[in-house]
Protein backbone atom coordinates (compact mmCIF):
# COMPACT_ATOMS: atom_id res chain seq x y z
CA UNK A 1 0.00 0.00 0.00
CA UNK A 2 2.94 2.00 0.87
CA UNK A 3 4.31 1.89 -2.59
CA UNK A 4 1.16 2.69 -4.34
CA UNK A 5 0.83 6.51 -4.17
CA UNK A 6 4.78 6.88 -5.39
CA UNK A 7 4.05 4.61 -8.53
CA UNK A 8 0.65 6.44 -9.32
CA UNK A 9 2.94 9.75 -9.53
CA UNK A 10 5.55 8.43 -11.30
CA UNK A 11 2.57 7.52 -13.81
CA UNK A 12 1.46 10.65 -13.77
CA UNK A 13 5.33 12.31 -14.55
CA UNK A 14 5.79 9.61 -17.37
CA UNK A 15 2.62 10.84 -19.47
CA UNK A 16 3.23 14.08 -18.74
CA UNK A 17 6.61 13.91 -20.49
CA UNK A 18 5.71 12.03 -23.68
CA UNK A 19 2.72 14.45 -23.89
CA UNK A 20 5.43 17.28 -23.24
CA UNK A 21 8.54 15.77 -25.66
CA UNK A 22 6.17 14.51 -28.81
CA UNK A 23 7.61 16.05 -31.64
CA UNK A 24 4.52 18.08 -32.74
CA UNK A 25 2.85 19.33 -29.16
CA UNK A 26 1.67 22.48 -30.75
CA UNK A 27 -1.34 20.23 -32.79
CA UNK A 28 -4.42 18.30 -31.70
CA UNK A 29 -3.66 15.15 -33.68
CA UNK A 30 -7.04 14.26 -35.73
CA UNK A 31 -8.53 10.68 -36.40
CA UNK A 32 -10.45 12.00 -39.24
CA UNK A 33 -7.12 12.72 -41.35
CA UNK A 34 -7.11 10.57 -44.47
CA UNK A 35 -10.60 9.23 -43.58
CA UNK A 36 -13.68 10.44 -45.72
CA UNK A 37 -15.56 13.81 -44.27
CA UNK A 38 -17.93 13.05 -42.10
CA UNK A 39 -21.45 13.85 -42.68
CA UNK A 40 -23.02 17.59 -43.47
CA UNK A 41 -26.24 18.98 -41.95
CA UNK A 42 -28.74 18.47 -44.32
CA UNK A 43 -30.37 21.98 -43.92
CA UNK A 44 -29.02 25.54 -45.34
CA UNK A 45 -28.93 28.60 -43.38
CA UNK A 46 -31.71 30.24 -44.49
CA UNK A 47 -31.82 32.15 -47.70
CA UNK A 48 -28.10 30.90 -48.79
CA UNK A 49 -26.95 27.59 -50.37
CA UNK A 50 -26.64 24.48 -48.55
CA UNK A 51 -23.45 22.06 -48.82
CA UNK A 52 -23.81 18.53 -50.08
CA UNK A 53 -21.53 15.69 -50.49
CA UNK A 54 -21.09 16.79 -54.71
CA UNK A 55 -19.79 19.52 -53.28
CA UNK A 56 -16.59 17.73 -51.67
CA UNK A 57 -15.96 15.38 -54.14
CA UNK A 58 -15.48 18.11 -57.44
CA UNK A 59 -11.67 16.97 -57.51
CA UNK A 60 -11.05 19.96 -56.48
CA UNK A 61 -9.47 21.64 -52.68
CA UNK A 62 -12.58 22.66 -50.47
CA UNK A 63 -12.19 24.25 -47.36
CA UNK A 64 -14.97 23.94 -44.38
CA UNK A 65 -14.59 26.45 -41.84
CA UNK A 66 -17.53 26.42 -38.88
CA UNK A 67 -18.53 29.52 -37.79
CA UNK A 68 -21.37 31.14 -35.31
CA UNK A 69 -22.12 35.24 -35.06
CA UNK A 70 -22.09 35.18 -31.29
CA UNK A 71 -18.35 34.00 -31.62
CA UNK A 72 -15.83 36.56 -31.07
CA UNK A 73 -12.52 34.83 -32.51
CA UNK A 74 -15.06 33.61 -35.45
CA UNK A 75 -15.45 37.44 -36.23
CA UNK A 76 -11.69 38.11 -35.83
CA UNK A 77 -11.07 35.98 -38.85
CA UNK A 78 -13.77 36.51 -41.32
CA UNK A 79 -11.82 39.10 -42.76
CA UNK A 80 -9.15 35.89 -43.96
CA UNK A 81 -12.38 34.32 -45.19
CA UNK A 82 -12.82 36.54 -47.44
CA UNK A 83 -9.66 36.92 -48.62
CA UNK A 84 -10.08 33.33 -49.40
CA UNK A 85 -12.73 34.11 -51.56
CA UNK A 86 -11.31 36.90 -53.83
CA UNK A 87 -8.23 34.10 -53.89
CA UNK A 88 -10.86 31.40 -55.67
CA UNK A 89 -10.52 29.36 -52.97
CA UNK A 90 -13.93 26.98 -52.65
CA UNK A 91 -14.95 27.98 -49.00
CA UNK A 92 -18.25 26.19 -47.32
CA UNK A 93 -19.74 27.61 -43.50
CA UNK A 94 -21.11 25.73 -41.24
CA UNK A 95 -23.48 27.85 -39.48
CA UNK A 96 -22.97 26.30 -35.48
CA UNK A 97 -25.09 26.17 -32.37
CA UNK A 98 -26.40 29.65 -33.80
CA UNK A 99 -29.92 31.68 -34.38
CA UNK A 100 -30.80 31.96 -37.80
CA UNK A 101 -31.70 35.80 -37.50
CA UNK A 102 -28.31 36.82 -35.97
CA UNK A 103 -26.25 34.77 -38.74
CA UNK A 104 -28.25 36.34 -41.73
CA UNK A 105 -27.43 39.52 -40.20
CA UNK A 106 -24.15 39.08 -39.87
CA UNK A 107 -23.26 38.05 -43.15
CA UNK A 108 -25.16 40.81 -44.34
CA UNK A 109 -23.65 42.97 -42.50
CA UNK A 110 -19.96 41.68 -42.88
CA UNK A 111 -20.23 40.07 -46.40
CA UNK A 112 -20.74 36.53 -47.24
CA UNK A 113 -17.05 34.59 -48.27
CA UNK A 114 -19.09 31.40 -48.58
CA UNK A 115 -20.08 29.34 -51.26
CA UNK A 116 -23.11 27.68 -49.68
CA UNK A 117 -23.59 27.46 -45.86
CA UNK A 118 -25.29 24.36 -43.72
CA UNK A 119 -27.05 25.31 -40.82
CA UNK A 120 -26.15 23.00 -37.55
CA UNK A 121 -27.81 24.82 -34.52
CA UNK A 122 -27.98 22.00 -32.05
CA UNK A 123 -24.17 21.83 -33.40
CA UNK A 124 -24.70 17.75 -33.54
CA UNK A 125 -23.16 17.33 -36.89
CA UNK A 126 -19.99 19.66 -35.67
CA UNK A 127 -20.18 16.44 -32.85
CA UNK A 128 -19.27 14.37 -36.10
CA UNK A 129 -16.43 16.26 -37.62
CA UNK A 130 -15.05 16.52 -33.86
CA UNK A 131 -15.51 20.57 -33.55
CA UNK A 132 -15.59 21.48 -30.06
CA UNK A 133 -15.73 25.49 -30.19
CA UNK A 134 -16.15 27.34 -33.30
CA UNK A 135 -13.70 28.74 -35.34
CA UNK A 136 -12.78 25.11 -36.90
CA UNK A 137 -12.07 25.16 -40.33
CA UNK A 138 -10.77 21.80 -42.20
CA UNK A 139 -9.25 21.33 -45.75
CA UNK A 140 -10.94 18.63 -47.82
CA UNK A 141 -9.35 16.91 -50.64
CA UNK A 142 -10.76 16.59 -54.06
CA UNK A 143 -11.79 13.03 -53.25
CA UNK A 144 -13.70 14.39 -50.19
CA UNK A 145 -11.46 13.01 -47.95
CA UNK A 146 -10.10 15.14 -44.69
CA UNK A 147 -6.74 16.45 -45.73
CA UNK A 148 -5.57 18.97 -42.56
CA UNK A 149 -8.10 20.04 -39.38
CA UNK A 150 -7.22 23.45 -38.02
CA UNK A 151 -8.52 24.28 -34.58
CA UNK A 152 -9.43 27.92 -33.67
CA UNK A 153 -9.21 31.13 -35.58
CA UNK A 154 -7.70 31.80 -38.45
CA UNK A 155 -5.60 35.19 -37.75
CA UNK A 156 -1.99 35.56 -36.53
CA UNK A 157 1.23 33.84 -36.78
CA UNK A 158 -0.59 30.63 -36.06
CA UNK A 159 -2.18 30.78 -39.61
CA UNK A 160 0.89 31.98 -41.53
CA UNK A 161 2.91 29.13 -40.17
CA UNK A 162 0.26 26.41 -40.26
CA UNK A 163 -2.74 26.69 -41.56
CA UNK A 164 -1.77 28.87 -45.39
CA UNK A 165 1.16 26.02 -45.53
CA UNK A 166 -1.08 23.24 -45.79
CA UNK A 167 -3.51 24.98 -47.67
CA UNK A 168 -0.58 25.63 -50.10
CA UNK A 169 0.14 22.37 -50.26
CA UNK A 170 -3.00 20.95 -50.87
CA UNK A 171 -3.91 23.62 -53.70
CA UNK A 172 -0.11 22.55 -55.28
CA UNK A 173 -1.08 19.03 -55.01
CA UNK A 174 -4.32 19.19 -56.73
Amino acid sequence: MMIAPPLVFLAFVAIAAVGMFRPDKDTLPSTFIGQPAPALPEAALEGYPGISVADLTTGEITVINFWASWCPPCRAEHPYLLELQKRGVRLYGINFKDETGQATKYLGDEGNPFLGIAFDPQGRRAIDWGVTAPPETFIIGGDGKVLYKYVGPLVGSQLEQQFEPALQKALAGQ
